[in-house]
């Protein structure tokens, strides 16, 4: 296995020629993870750059997702913490809030309170109080951000002797390094660099998981059909055909294996404070024949469409998925992972299309319920949020893509607390979530969702530092803190924007500790990483 060593020079090995701008650390993504990678590095005195292909910062920290699924918020240390410190420290201004008083917004939440005074973080907060943060350790720190920079998946990717020597952008950037971090939702430098992957749902027999696979019965966040709902066009008709957005395709058995990966959305940022309201507009191309099948879910006197407008600071709301038919785009994200970046930005625009015409719908609609249409139509778009791009999220909530298979792999075995997890690296703590998966018609003849689990682990666990480590024989000097090593329903669990706060510090501190001694990440002595983390303030197990 080949050892890291530390660069020089403005020009690589192996790049033939090419100029290639020369780092200790290459960071890839624009993520929470890939900010943390970045300024632990920089603490560490290494040199490092963030090569993103967004133009801002954070993905879903600052991308809509302001109500942190924090799961026990006793493991979140680090840099995670302090960056929920920060939105504390943000909060404690009075200048901060502009359309609420911060009485009238007291300590929302339930099982995510906002503040914690004792310990000074807060968990909820605007999308663009997060960018602020995560663009002020970039500032201070002085880490070079390259923006708008999207990996050569083709060719761009230098592989030698089981080593990343330099990785390319489409726009010809090249960035040489001793150590590479694959940060983004996506695994694209992990994919291009050659290294062992998947992408969709493990069936029991591969790990002895109980959740695995396709799960019909389970139904543990109420986001079913509760009532029958007729799927065909004609109701009672199969031969006129299925409504939009129902798979003509068998679901397949329980607990089998199959592609598939759990749905999408965009985190929408709403409010209804007049003077910062932007009603929802008519996008183009809107078809209301997309939206009948809730129509016919109100029909059976279904009525939590507002149930998780979760209340953030200043009026707003971090809107998510909830009920039979919601934001969730359930069936239409299953080629994103391998999709080229041409394809994933179609497919991105019809999720856009798809969710901005529901909020049309809903609000607009005369066919909508009267208590439902009124109530929807007194919300709109935060105009102070997303100012660059419609007061819409830039952040697609990619909530499942491919999946490293390293030198460990996570399974719900793992998060169960029913087996013991090597070299802890950080510590996750949340359930094992997996939004729905796809939208069928039973054996009997109606629509029903399918894919939607939430198991509760006991306690915390720990995740294993080879979760984040290609395999010994593949690749030496990549680490992939997000796209982890794991079974699809174990990811569930893992994929919180803390955790992926706490696994990007953890990997840019293997980095540099890896070229500080010469060897490859998988030769790294866990003893001396270990040492370092718990001196940064990371918390890698909790006492019985």
């Amino acid at each position: 296995m080949a050892a890291l060593g530390g660069c020089a020079g403005t020009e690589a090995p192996g790049t033939r020629g090419s100029h290639a701008e020369v780092f200790d650390v290459v960071v890839y993504g624009g993520t929470s993870a890939a900010v943390t990678a970045a300024v632990q590095v920089q603490r560490m005195g290494k040199s490092v750059v963030v090569v993103s292909p967004d133009r801002h910062l954070g993905g879903l920290s600052s991308g809509g997702l302001g109500w942190t699924d924090t799961g026990d918020k006793s493991v979140i240390g680090g840099l995670a913490r302090e960056f929920y410190h920060r939105i504390w420290r943000h909060y404690e201004d009075p200048a901060a809030w502009r359309w609420q008083e911060r009485s009238e917004y007291g300590n929302r939440g339930q099982g995510t309170p906002a503040v914690d005074g004792a310990q000074r973080t807060m968990w909820i907060f605007e999308p663009h109080v997060a960018e602020e943060v995560f663009e002020d350790l970039v500032a201070e720190h002085g880490i070079d951000v390259r923006r708008d920079e999207w990996l050569d998946r083709g060719s761009g990717v230098h592989v030698e002797d089981g080593r990343i020597l330099s990785i390319a952008t489409e726009t010809g950037a090249r960035f040489a390094g001793s150590a590479f971090i694959d940060a983004t939702y996506e695994g694209d430098l992990m994919a291009a660099a050659g290294v062992s992957y998947s992408v969709g749902r493990e069936g029991t027999d591969s790990y002895g998981e109980e959740w695995a696979g396709v799960q019909k019965d389970a139904r543990h966040h109420g986001h079913f059909f509760p009532e029958r709902v007729d799927p065909y066009v004609m109701p009672g008709d199969p031969a006129s055909g299925l409504l939009p957005r129902i798979s003509p395709e068998p679901p397949g058995e329980n607990g089998s294996a199959d592609n598939r990966i759990q749905a999408y959305c965009f985190r929408i940022c709403l409010t209804r404070v007049p003077e910062n309201r932007v009603p929802f507009p008519k996008p183009e191309g809107y078809d209301p024949s997309q939206y009948e099948l809730i129509l016919r879910v109100f029909a059976t006197g279904w009525r939590e469409t507002f149930r998780k407008f979760d209340p953030i600071p200043n009026g707003k709301t971090d809107t998510n998925n909830h009920g039979p038919f919601s934001t969730d785009n359930i069936g239409m994200n299953y080629a994103y992972p391998e999709a080229s970046h041409a394809a994933r930005k179609e497919i991105v625009a019809e999720h856009e299309r798809y969710q901005k015409g529901l909020l049309y719908f809903l609000a607009n609609d005369q066919r909508v319920p009267d208590d439902v249409r009124h109530e929807f139509a007194q919300w709109g778009l935060a105009g102070d949020e997303f100012s660059d791009n419609g007061n819409w999220p830039h952040q697609l909530y990619v909530r499942e893509s491919r999946r490293l298979q390293g030198e460990f792999v996570m399974t719900e075995h793992e998060c169960l607390a029913k087996r013991p997890v090597p070299d802890s690296v950080g510590m996750g703590s949340y359930a094992m979530d997996s939004h729905n998966v796809q939208r069928y018609v039973t054996s009997d003849g109606f629509v029903q969702n399918e894919g939607d689990i939430g198991v509760k682990p006991l306690r915390p666990y720990g995740i294993a530092f080879g979760s984040i480590v290609p395999k010994r024989q593949e690749v030496a000097n990549l680490l992939v803190p997000v796209c982890v090593s794991s079974s699809h329903i174990a990811y569930g669990s893992i994929r919180m924007e803390p955790v992926f706060m706490i696994l990007g510090q953890s990997a840019a501190t293997a980095a540099v500790l890896a070229i500080d001694d010469g060897v490859a990440i998988q030769d790294l002595d866990y003893g001396k990483l270990r040492a370092r983390l718990l001196a940064d303030g990371q918390i890698l197990e909790l006492d019985d």
